[in-house]
């Protein structure tokens, strides 16, 4: 990745970077991060994955993604480097290329570049974030970044690059994990709950009623549009870094207008309402946890809930879906990801049966949908969740399908 960057003349050192990793949440503290530069008045360029309906997604300006005719002027540019590289660059690597050349042309005031995976060898590490931010710590990818949650902590850890990154903005705040970060070496450190924080959060129509705290600062009764009090600490990060970035508190108009423009889709997204029908890409326990937590805080008017649900292999299906409270689950329909790695759905089933639900194998997650559909009462919860992919691939169906 630091030979094909070379190659281009290093354009993600052509604008400052927020650079942003963590187990969970980091695709909407890059939004809301992205939200409140625009807001501010800058020129934001945002690097994303995994995308949900097209892969255009993944790179932004402005909130906007990048055009067909554009992307594939970026894609023939960086075709014409293969022969000097000394090895083929992987897809992920094409398309961190794309953004940062594409950004440096659009001459971007800064970039929101969230990780692909863990931190220190990922691709967009070759960019040096004056700001890091990192939204939490679990287990995740445990076969590639580590065992422990310490091996993972030192995995992300390495976006952070001494002498140049000014601020790390700690959301992880477990004294063992806290510790590999503090000792990363960043000029300075914002730790969760003692630099900065989520002081209230409380449902709200169509989201949540949030306060803040910043070092120098205080934000109460803030809306953010998004559902799941795990988004108001999401909010807490993205918040801090974006004060980080520009060194000083922000007015509290340009946050309740940068929080007000944030969209997440397939996060806890409401796609339907008879029957209610939420989106969620939670892929791992932690993030069912914080999705089960928000069915009950904000959706437990509704008894009955039927889950489209698929999931990529080495997941702890059994604990993310007793994370979803079975008792009120009617039946699991289980589909397979578009993914090589997916997990054969009748292993899921099979999960399901083992707590006491009732489940079915459809594997193509747009008929998984379409039968859920058929099995829910127009008083009834469609639930769609596990992999990103499953999400993506079931968004269509949803929001054309569902009135």
């Amino acid at each position: 990745m630091g030979r094909m960057c070379h190659l281009m003349g290093d354009p993600q050192r052509a604008y400052p970077v927020i650079h942003l990793t963590g187990t969970n949440g980091k695709g909407s503290t890059a939004r809301m991060i992205t939200a409140l530069l625009q807001a501010k008045g800058l020129s934001v360029g945002t690097y994303t994955s995994p995308d949900l309906e097209r892969i255009n997604e993944r790179i932004a300006l402005g909130g906007e993604p990048i055009d067909d005719e554009t992307f594939a002027e970026q894609l023939a540019a960086i075709a014409q480097l293969e022969g000097l590289m000394p090895e083929p660059p992987s897809r992920f690597d094409i398309l961190t290329a794309v953004a940062f050349r594409w950004f440096a042309d659009e001459a971007v005031d800064a970039a929101v570049v969230e990780v692909g995976l863990g931190g220190r060898w990922d691709a967009t590490n070759v960019a040096d974030g004056q700001v890091a931010a990192v939204t939490n710590v679990s287990l995740d990818h445990v076969e590639l970044l580590g065992p422990t949650l310490e091996d993972i902590a030192a995995e992300k850890a390495g976006i952070v690059k001494p002498g140049a990154t000014r601020t790390l903005v700690l959301g992880e705040t477990r004294s063992e994990l806290a510790r590999v970060f503090l000792e990363a070496g960043a000029d300075d450190v914002w730790l969760r709950g003692r630099d900065f924080a989520c002081l209230d959060n409380r449902v709200a129509h169509g989201g949540r009623l949030i306060e803040l705290s910043t070092p120098e600062a205080r934000y109460p009764d803030l809306f953010l549009p998004l559902h799941g009090s795990h988004q108001g600490e999401n909010a807490a990060v993205a918040l801090a870094a974006a004060e980080a970035f520009f060194g000083g508190p922000l007015d509290t108009e340009v946050i309740v207008q940068g929080f007000a423009r944030v969209t997440s889709p397939g996060r806890m997204e409401v796609v339907g309402r008879r029957p209610l029908c939420i989106l969620d890409g939670a892929h791992n326990p932690a993030g069912a946890e914080a999705a089960g937590a928000t069915l009950e805080e904000e959706f437990g008017s509704v008894e009955r809930r039927v889950v489209v649900m698929g999931v990529l292999q080495g997941r702890d299906v059994t604990r993310m879906l007793e994370a979803l409270g079975p008792a009120r689950v009617a039946t699991v329909i289980a589909c397979a990801p578009p993914s090589p790695r997916a997990m054969p759905p009748d292993e899921l089933a099979a999960a399901a049966a083992g707590l006491g639900l009732q489940a079915e194998v459809v594997i193509d997650p747009a008929a998984a949908v379409q039968r859920g559909l058929e099995l829910a009462g127009p008083d009834d919860l469609v639930f769609v969740t596990g992999s990103l992919y499953v999400v993506g691939a079931a968004r269509r169906e949803l929001v054309v399908g569902v009135g």
